[in-house]
């Protein structure tokens, strides 16, 4: 018959004087005082440990600083671990390291883990404005706060005086990244949820503005203007490029030589250049041929087809085209993204087919096979589209001969 250990009490522990070895006293059920020959005591819980059955001990703390009702307590939680198979000691480890982990994990420090995975699933220029919004708007107050005490009204509260700005749109922002940075910390194992969905319902909603553009009938003045402005030729022709093509700006700023297909009247901008991360192709007309033909001697010596001002091996700023514009009177009426607007509803007002437009446009189909579809048979739709656009736009000129016309160059 197992012998019956006798319960452990107060006055019992404080009387226990050392030994010239170290011993112990027992409260049962695995607990244990383990008395040194220097005096100090120390509850311990030995245990046989789950699947391995090997015997273990678990230092439960020091007396008195870990009185006995404190010390029982503990060994009540392990033994009811036990009970369910799970190892106190590895239940032990992993509670520690999540604590740790949780406390070292400063905002900062979890960001710069977190860019390092999705810097490399966007453009470099993506990844600067993102981390931006970090740098500018939540590292300088938040960055060294440990992102398991980020709470939504500590990070709302630091956010609303970017709202009270009318700075909307940074403030949807900063909400959706930071989001998606706890979101990567909770599937991370670094917090154990994230208390920051839905914040932005405290905010303002962001209104949706549309890039500044011009009607179908100003085309003629914006032509005029062009014609005499007082901007680079490089500039004037990007315009014009950008204005032929229909493509974004970014996107036409950094045309380069050897997307260029000539033979076929082809231009080919590769899908990590686009938008949508798809090819994209732009049949090419006589005038945006001509215009080929006049950088040629140009920038024939660079990469670019519009190179930088005082640097070759770099394309022209996506911002250039909409510097020229300022400078020639259209601030706050035109943007270079607003020729893509005037193309769209010229040629629908002109009863073009409405997904060819969009197909010219680069535009997403929500339809995936659709998409498919219109993007391998409608492009020799979009050449006739693209043939009336150009002619278009020289006829807009009033008879002044512009930079691609096909009848001929001159420099304006």
């Amino acid at each position: 018959m197992a012998r019956k250990t006798t319960p452990l009490s107060d006055a019992e522990i404080r009387s226990a004087k050392t030994k010239d070895k170290l011993y112990s006293l027992y409260d049962g059920e695995g607990l244990e005082l383990r008395i040194s020959a220097a005096g100090n005591k120390s509850w311990l819980f030995r245990y046989v440990r789950p699947h391995v059955k090997k015997s273990n001990y678990i230092k439960i703390g020091s007396y008195p600083e870990t009185s006995l009702a404190q010390a029982r307590k503990a060994r009540a939680e392990y033994r009811e671990l036990i009970a369910k198979e799970i190892d106190p000691q590895k239940w032990l480890d992993a509670k520690n390291d999540r604590i740790r982990n949780e406390i070292s994990s400063t905002l900062a420090e979890v960001a710069e883990q977190w860019f390092a995975i999705k810097f490399t699933k966007v453009t470099p220029r993506h990844a600067a404005n993102i981390k931006t919004t970090f740098t500018m708007h939540l590292f300088p107050t938040l960055g060294n706060w440990p992102v398991n005490e980020l709470t939504a009204p500590v990070v709302i509260r630091e956010l609303k005086p970017l709202e009270a700005a009318g700075k909307h749109e940074t403030v949807t922002r900063a909400c959706q990244r930071m989001n998606e940075l706890m979101t990567w910390c909770v599937n991370t194992g670094i917090i154990q949820h994230n208390p920051l969905a839905g914040i932005k319902a405290a905010f303002i909603a962001a209104q949706s503005t549309h890039m500044p553009t011009i009607k179908p009938e100003q085309l003629p003045e914006l032509m005029r203007t062009l014609h005499y402005a007082q901007i680079r030729i490089v500039t004037r022709c990007l315009i014009e490029w950008q204005l032929h093509t229909m493509v974004r700006p970014s996107e036409a700023a950094r045309t380069r030589w050897c997307e260029i297909d000539i033979e076929n009247m082809l231009w080919t901008i590769p899908p990590e250049r686009m938008k949508q991360k798809r090819e994209h192709q732009v049949p090419l007309t006589e005038q945006t041929l001509a215009l080929l033909d006049y950088m040629r001697p140009i920038s024939s010596k660079s990469e670019f087809l519009f190179p930088a001002d005082r640097n070759l091996g770099k394309s022209a700023c996506s911002e250039t085209a909409n510097r020229a514009l300022r400078r020639m009177g259209y601030a706050g009426i035109l943007v270079s993204h607003g020729l893509r607007a005037l193309a769209s509803t010229t040629l629908n007002e002109q009863g073009f087919d409405h997904d060819v437009i969009e197909a010219a446009l680069a535009h997403q189909d929500k339809n995936q096979v659709r998409s498919a579809y219109n993007r391998a048979t409608y492009i020799e739709r979009r050449r006739k589209l693209m043939e009336w656009w150009s002619n278009h736009i020289e006829e807009a000129a009033t008879g002044k001969m512009i930079i691609s016309g096909k009848a001929g160059l001159k420099v304006v």
